[in-house]
């Protein structure tokens, strides 16, 4: 007996061997918080809501298994195939097969269940842009950077169609971590951001988004304006995160919860349940899991001697830090109120099962990149920027 479970352990270990244990044990420890989170936001639906969240985790989970197996260097080759069927995706999205759901016709209904394409797009541009760098191979000069561009646009305009801003941001961040760590100049980068500021001024000006969006965006400027009307959702939940003091309230036991003041709460504004039921001591260790899931990404990429994996984990970090500080920020009134989902604890399959993939090809990194403290590509292309800390 004792010889059986000794060979069980060693075909387990040589499994995992390899495997980032810190960069998933995170990952895992933020999807079950946000369980118990959606459970708290919903209990007056009963565990409809709950039951959920745990299938969509459940699929998450293989999404990143399978991210983190497969051949890098196969999902490099087929990057532009997994591009133009994304796209496609978004193009049948805004056919009569989708669906509307506050005011964006972003989602295909499954039954009880919505697949939103634009989640599906996050880490697929990803790759198309970290295998348009690895084809490059040196530092983006203009030209090279408008084919990175290029392959934003498409998506990007589609998106802003649904209309979808927060989501478009989101590209355009990503965008933004790979081709830096590509070797784009910083002027090419102050450029770039330049064009995002005005591209975002106009979207709003030119009448993409409905009213109520535009002022929901541009609620944060003015928070006391309008606390009953534009800006109710802010003002609550400034209340609720104010009210949770240093431990908070309790699990199940806040009220701006349990009262449902706080409008979509399970998704957009899943901190604020944290914030109140949890105190600053909850909210500091949201925060702090994903410090730790950033810092195994960023070291990944950094031991990591392929060109195409580095910039996937680029991506993947940019994409998780912008995604964080928005809407962390949103909650508390110091970003604007974009709808970008907080990844691994929002209510939501299509969100939870792009950010599992997505940092599942960081895992797949992390265990290719063998155990040296700095690869020639990273020397080569980063400088000093880091260091195997």
């Amino acid at each position: 007996m004792r010889g059986a479970w000794r060979r069980v352990r060693r075909r387990v270990g040589r499994r995992v061997a390899g495997y980032d244990p810190v960069l998933i044990g995170s990952v895992v420890a933020l999807a079950l918080l946000g369980v118990v989170m959606v459970g708290a936001a919903t209990q007056r639906h009963g565990a409809v809501f709950l039951a959920r969240q745990l299938l969509w985790m459940a699929i998450g989970a293989v999404a990143l298994a399978g991210a983190a197996v497969v051949d890098l260097d196969a999902l490099r080759r087929r990057a532009n195939l997994l591009y133009l069927v994304a796209l496609v995706g978004l193009g049948l999205v805004l056919s009569p097969l989708g669906s509307t759901t506050n005011g964006a016709q972003a989602w295909f209904s499954l039954g009880p269940l919505a697949l939103q394409p634009a989640e599906v797009m996050k880490p697929v541009l990803i790759l198309a842009l970290a295998a348009h760098g690895a084809r490059v191979g040196g530092p983006l000069d203009g030209r090279r950077l408008v084919g990175a561009l290029l392959l934003l646009a498409l998506p990007g305009g589609l998106v802003l169609l649904q209309p979808d801003l927060g989501t478009a941001m989101v590209l355009v961040a990503l965008t933004a971590g790979v081709v830096a760590v590509a070797g784009a100049r910083a002027r090419h980068l102050a450029l770039l951001a330049f064009l995002g500021v005005l591209a975002t001024a106009g979207v709003l000006r030119a009448g993409v988004l409905a009213p109520y969006q535009v002022e929901r965006l541009t609620g944060f400027l003015h928070q006391a304006h309008d606390p009953r009307g534009a800006t109710w959702n802010l003002e609550q939940a400034k209340i609720a995160i104010g009210s949770g003091g240093l431990v908070g309230a309790g699990l199940f036991s806040g009220s701006q919860t349990r009262l449902a003041y706080v409008p979509e709460q399970h998704t957009d504004f899943v901190f604020t349940v944290v914030g109140e039921e949890l105190g600053l001591v909850g909210g500091a260790t949201v925060l702090a899991l994903f410090a730790v899931l950033a810092w195994r990404i960023w070291r990944a990429a950094w031991r990591t001697a392929d060109p195409f994996g580095a910039l996937c984990c680029a991506g993947v970090l940019a994409m998780l830090v912008f995604q964080v500080t928005e809407n962390v920020g949103m909650t508390m009134g110091i970003t604007p109120i974009t709808g970008i989902p907080l990844p691994f604890l929002s209510y939501g399959g299509s969100s939870m099962v792009a950010s599992f993939a997505a940092v599942g090809l960081a895992a797949n990194v992390a265990r290719s990149s063998g155990a040296s403290p700095a690869s020639p590509y990273a020397k080569r292309h980063w400088g000093d920027l880091a260091s195997d800390r």
